[in-house]
């Protein structure tokens, strides 16, 4: 097993009950394979998590930016606490090499992996407000997230992609850009979607997801990518 210790130390921080952040580590396949394994899976944590990240991250905004309406405050918060932003910061930190998985969700890439190392993070908040208080645990999140907003905000990365591609589009070629569906693969109830974003008859890149939602969002992603409009 890890030293998890040492990651206590990686963060600046001394567990008064160590436990709690093995907890936060432990993924639910864990348990499944390790049938003796005595600890909880982190999904209560990161529950707890969720809730101090929203409130410190909402303080942090509502006081950078004393005139910015709700609207705009909102979409600043998403893009902080979206899935990939949160899974950056955690490898970061370098939790990939503490989790707790079972032996096929440690295979796990892209997508999968980026949501497992984003619900870790917030695990890890909840044990450390639970365990040191709110105080450390806005301090955590001072530390690994509040420095993103101002490439948030210069990459209007706040801004869905799809919406983000189309307004570039618009401005730069003076067309609206469309999508079609390459391809799907995959049962009903577990489809894969690759969709292809084109202006015109151009296609500028392509994306794939398991709603056609999300694939045209990767796609879109891939097209800002693509032209280099990030």
């Amino acid at each position: 097993m890890p030293d998890f210790s040492s990651f206590a130390s990686r963060i600046g921080l001394s567990f008064n009950k160590l436990d709690l952040l093995i907890e936060a580590f432990t993924h639910r396949s864990y348990l499944n394979e390790h049938r003796d394994y005595a600890g909880n899976h982190n999904e209560r944590l990161e529950f707890l998590g969720d809730a101090v990240l929203e409130l410190a991250v909402t303080d942090f905004l509502f006081k950078k930016f004393p005139t910015k309406p709700e609207g705009e405050l909102t979409n600043f918060r998403a893009a902080l606490v979206n899935t990939v932003s949160l899974a950056g910061s955690a490898q970061k930190l370098g939790v990939n090499d503490f989790l707790l998985l079972s032996k096929g969700e440690a295979r796990d890439t892209g997508r999968a992996r980026d949501v497992i190392l984003a619900d870790t993070f917030e695990a890890i908040i909840g044990a450390i407000y639970l365990d040191l208080g709110y105080e450390s645990a806005e301090k955590f999140i001072a530390a690994n997230l509040y420095g993103k907003i101002d490439d948030v905000i210069a990459k209007r990365a706040y801004q869905d992609a799809k919406s983000h591609f189309q307004e570039l589009a618009q401005e730069k070629r003076g067309v609206t850009p469309n999508y079609k569906t390459l391809g799907e693969v995959g049962p009903d109830h577990d489809k894969r979607f690759t969709i292809g974003v084109f202006i015109g008859s151009e296609e500028i890149a392509h994306g794939e997801g398991q709603s056609k939602q999300e694939a045209e969002q990767a796609a879109a992603q891939a097209g800002l990518a693509s032209m280099h409009w990030e």
